[in-house]
């Protein structure tokens, strides 16, 4: 990634906005680790609007609807460390690497976001230092200490999707996707758990998306390299926009996240 020139002292977060990361119960006891990267729609103050519609801005192009509240009441019944992402996508999208397109998106779903129109690259990189990295930096340093202190750990990456894709009337007619790339072990353990326990429900592998590295950055970074075991989640935003919706889907993820903890652990120990 390219550096800001050193003579170069402008701050792209001031005295008053968020802090881009939040982290919960990070001593937590489970083997599952939480990330939620789309969690917030906070706009730095030096950006204004964004020249969005405040509207728009309550869009799944902004952040993922549902998931923020979602991560929180599964960290609860988990006892799961959990580690989000405040700022909203469409000022730096914090699943993309910095090459990547889209990490800064000039349109989403229809919607034009002017702010990143004929973006300088200084502001690039600022935004992507400024929020990105510590995000990453938070996460790294949390599986990190986990490593050393032997402790297993399963990566669970956070997500939703919406219903219909408003610029192609896609329609996405199922409840929750599981996504992976090179290792699929827990998403399929995951996915046989999750039918069992909701046969009522809809699952789906690599579906609404898929993963790899140039369209993703948690997965690949922290759960590919590390070898960590892992799944990337989204759940129908329809389904989990209030708070209702977010408890209830906690309940039907909870047992069978667990369930595909031990089925990890048992055939480890058949082998």
């Amino acid at each position: 990634m390219p550096r800001i020139a050193e003579r170069d002292t402008m701050k792209l977060l001031l005295a008053g906005d968020p802090e881009p990361v939040e982290t919960v119960n990070l001593a937590g006891d489970s083997a599952i680790f939480l990330t939620c990267e789309h969690a917030g729609r906070a706009v730095p103050s030096v950006l204004g609007d964004l020249g969005v519609a405040s509207d728009e801005m309550d869009r799944h192009i902004a952040y993922d609807v549902g998931a923020e509240g979602l991560s929180h009441a599964l960290s609860e019944r988990l006892g799961s460390a959990l580690v989000l992402q405040r700022y909203s996508r469409l000022v730096i999208d914090c699943n993309r690497p910095f090459e990547a397109d889209d990490c800064v998106v000039l349109r989403s779903d229809g919607t034009r976001v002017p702010a990143n129109v004929d973006l300088a690259e200084s502001d690039r990189v600022r935004r992507y230092s400024e929020i990105h990295e510590p995000l990453h930096d938070a996460i790294t340093a949390a599986l990190d200490e986990r490593q050393a202190a032997g402790r297993p750990t399963v990566l669970v990456s956070v997500h939703s999707f919406t219903p219909v894709m408003r610029s192609t009337g896609a329609v996405r007619d199922f409840e929750l996707g599981l996504l992976y790339n090179r290792d699929g072990r827990f998403a399929r353990n995951l996915a046989e758990a999750f039918a069992e326990a909701n046969p009522d429900a809809s699952v789906r592998l690599n579906e609404p998306y898929v993963v790899d590295d140039r369209s993703d950055y948690t997965i690949p970074v922290h759960g590919e390299k590390r070898g960590l075991p892992h799944v990337l989640i989204e759940v129908r935003n329809d389904l989990i926009k209030d708070a209702r919706g977010q408890q209830e889907w906690a309940d039907r993820l909870a047992e069978p996240l667990r369930r595909a903890t031990d089925m990890l652990k048992e055939t480890t120990d058949g082998r």
